[in-house]
């Protein structure tokens, strides 16, 4: 909260500023610290062009109100621009830097930049006390307005494409560039399909090659190389070698991804240029090379970046402001779903000490810095680049994969990274036809390395799913099938049925020997609503469906006044809807969790009438589909067009099915990936342990995959409105209040 202000005494001031590269998600972080200023009662302050405006000064810090930050969640790079200054690098500078700031009565600071920025700001707070000295002697302030404000508070948020500052696992802007890349390897596939062709794709990074090894699992491409692990000695003849096998076993294209750092472990720098010479030479087909450039910085930003931007933003603010003379800067991180507060000067020590290990050939430790998951899904990639087999044995352990409940995007990703990695890991692979249906029925056969070809970008479910969740009568069908297939372990990808449908196999095993296997619940569903796991396969893209939806919508009443009440998907799961509220810019949202009182409308519908009069446009609401079983959709566009008198259309909008469809986004083929190959090593493990059937669900929870045992599951759910007992995402309600509800706005009693 706010410091306390004694009566008739100014707020506390605070500047927020963007510096060094542009990144997508940097408009949400500052509208989220312009907002929830004002909601906590300082007045925020933005300086343009970075620490240049900032020595500049007039015009180049500007007060800024609620409706100056409307309408930006949607724009990429920055609405106050960027500068990468160097008279902020040089004393003089900054002791004008320091002298504007207290013209304006500023002594808190929100810095959104990469690691050069932050180390700066974390200097010009260390400076700030003998800065202020100085300007007293100069006579440019007085003693009395040095000793009002002897510290400068400081907060600082990552703005990277690159995701290279250890401590956090993303950085504002991470994400949507990796959106950016796998867009053009799907587009590129296509194309090299054509002509049978390779490509090679060279991507943004520096010393990270977070951007390259992400999007080179995500967009199934065959070869990656990053700086963190550079290739052993005779890496273009391996590399050659399974782009060959490829190509033999009938594939069309191949695309091999180069991080712009990447280099040998003679510390030779390897080009994009090289690797086509490479492959052309041994391989002597046509190749291409394409570096994708700032193309990676620009567009609209994801979901993701617009809902985790705006978390870190209002998080900064109550750092800044709680902040005391003894507390050292600190940068907001997020570490798995969570925010939290990272030293910022360890942080950028530690970031500046990668590059470091890596021309010291020390490139153990270098990914030891970039974290656990960095490395676990380096392993992965090389996995289902380099298997140590295609084909299985003759006496390999055989796992059945079956989708149930509905449709997810991502299924499929999960499909082909559980067939590849099982193979490679030494298993026969099977997949079951239709679901717990199929099952019955006997729809189970075998799946090669090929049959799963082009999977990882399709969305739907090439296995089929039905969201039958077998009776007992079925039972006895489906035990007979496992039997005659010889399936020694069953993975489950799915959402609530899905579980459910497994947890009843898992009970009835006593009854039925076939059901003594290991069961593993995976979790996709859109609805994310499924216990032990924070995020399920295919919400992801589903979000970014609907905010992608909002942000048509509400360009569709650009022209005119209008209200708009959107509808998502979600069940009693109120997920979609406050996330997509989050970041679409809705000022209301409406949650089954919640619920919506009669109270909360008509003080939503008083404060309404009165914004638009005031000059309002535009006003979204977004309803979950079960938020109430009365106060529905149509309810709401009704309530709005009568109370409105005629002051502004309504329209509503239902979004449907639209929500299940389309290829899965960057994130769900990564989540999907990294949680199967954790279900296969649980099987093994259960095997080398002597227990054969021991059966769990997973997620993840914490940034970790974890899991827990099948039996345990109706323990952690509320059965009858089908979600877990606890959703961490419900904790960001008070965020999006302090963004959405301005100042004069009354509270939702449910919100």
């Amino acid at each position: 909260m706010a410091p306390e202000q004694p009566e008739g005494t100014e707020p506390v001031k605070i500047g927020i500023l963007t510096s060094g590269g542009d990144a997508q998600g940097m408009n949400a972080a500052v509208r989220a610290v312009v907002r929830t200023a004002i909601r906590l009662g300082a007045q925020p302050y933005a300086i343009y062009e970075g620490y240049q405006g900032m020595i500049d000064g007039g015009d180049g810090i500007k007060k800024f109100d609620w409706d100056d930050v409307g309408s930006i969640l949607h724009k990429g790079g920055t609405i106050i621009g960027t500068f990468r200054s160097k008279d902020f690098r040089e004393r003089a500078g900054r002791v004008r830097a320091a002298a504007n700031l207290m013209h304006h009565g500023i002594d808190r600071l929100v810095v959104i930049g990469g690691d050069g920025s932050l180390s700066g700001l974390d200097a010009f707070r260390q400076e700030w006390p003998g800065l202020l000295d100085e300007l007293v002697t100069t006579g440019e302030i007085s003693q009395a307005e040095a000793d009002a404000h002897p510290v400068l508070m400081i907060a600082g948020l990552v703005g990277s494409i690159d995701n290279d500052l250890v401590g956090t696992d993303m950085t504002i802007g991470a994400d949507t560039a990796l959106h950016r890349i796998v867009d053009a390897i799907d587009a590129l596939a296509s194309t090299a399909a054509s002509h049978q062709r390779s490509f090679v794709v060279e991507v943004m990074g520096r010393h990270c090659g977070y951007l390259a090894l992400m999007a080179a699992i995500a967009g199934g491409c065959d070869y990656c190389l990053i700086p963190e692990n550079p290739p052993a000695e005779g890496w273009e003849e391996r590399m050659c070698a399974e782009l060959k096998r490829g190509r033999d076993a009938g594939r069309r294209d191949s695309i091999v991804l180069v991080a712009e750092g990447a280099q040998d472990r003679a510390g030779n720098p390897i080009t994009s240029e090289y690797v086509r010479s490479t492959l052309e030479q041994r391989l002597g087909e046509d190749a291409r090379v394409t570096i994708l450039g700032h193309v990676q910085r620009g567009g609209a930003p994801s979901a993701y970046d617009r809902w985790a931007s705006t978390w870190l933003g209002n998080a900064a603010i109550k750092e800044v402001l709680a902040a005391g003379p003894e507390r050292e800067g600190m940068v907001m991180g997020l570490r798995g779903n969570r925010v939290i507060p990272v030293p910022l000067m360890e942080a950028v020590s530690q970031t500046r000490e990668v590059p470091k290990l890596i021309a010291a050939g020390d490139f153990e430790a270098a990914m030891r810095l970039r974290g656990g998951s960095f490395s676990e899904m380096r392993n992965i990639f090389h996995e289902m680049a380099e298997p140590s087999r295609v084909n299985p044995e003759s006496d390999a352990r055989r796992i059945a994969v079956v989708h149930a409940g509905g449709l997810a995007p991502g299924m499929n990703t999960a499909a082909r990274a559980a067939v590849r990695l099982g193979i490679s890991r030494g298993h026969t692979m099977l997949g079951v036809r239709n679901g717990f249906v199929g099952m019955r029925d006997g729809e189970i056969e075998e799946l090669g390395w090929d049959a799963v070809e082009g999977w990882v970008a399709d969305g739907g479910a090439e296995l089929g799913t039905r969201r039958t969740i077998p009776p007992l009568e079925h039972l006895y069908g489906i035990s007979r099938s496992l039997e005659e297939a010889n399936v020694e372990a069953l993975m489950v990808i799915g959402g609530w049925n899905a579980y459910q449908a497994a947890h009843t196999l898992h009970a009835e095993r006593d009854r039925y020997p076939a059901f003594k296997i290991p069961i593993i619940c995976v979790p996709a569903t859109i609805d994310n609503n499924v216990p032990g796991t924070e995020l399920a396969i295919g919400a992801d893209t589903a979000l970014n469906v609907i905010v992608e939806a909002i942000d048509r919508i509400k360009l569709s009443g650009s022209a005119t006044k209008r209200s708009f009440v959107v509808e998502t998907m979600g069940r009693y799961c109120g997920y979609l809807a406050l996330m997509s509220g989050l970041a679409g810019g809705a000022e209301r949202v409406y949650l089954h969790e919640t619920g919506i009182s009669l109270g909360d409308l008509y003080r939503d519908m008083e404060w309404l009438r009165g914004s638009f009069q005031k000059g309002r446009r535009l006003f979204l609401a977004v309803r979950n589909e079960r938020a109430s079983e009365h106060y529905d959709t149509k309810f709401l566009a009704s309530l709005l067009q009568e109370e409105g008198k005629g002051s502004y259309d309504v329209r509503e909008a239902i979004l449907g099915h639209i929500q299940q469809g389309g290829s899965p986004s960057p994130f769900d083929r990564l989540h999907a990936t990294r949680l199967v190959s954790r279900a296969i090593d649980l099987f093994d493990e259960g095997w080398a342990k002597g227990t054969p059937d021991a059966s769990w669900y997973i997620g993840l929870v914490g940034g970790d995959v974890s899991h827990r045992q099948l039996a345990h599951m109706m323990e952690d759910v509320d059965p009858t409105f089908r979600r877990p007992l606890d959703q961490w995402w419900m904790m960001l309600r008070e965020v999006f209040a302090e963004v959405s509800y301005e100042p004069d706005t009354p509270e939702h009693t449910t919100l």
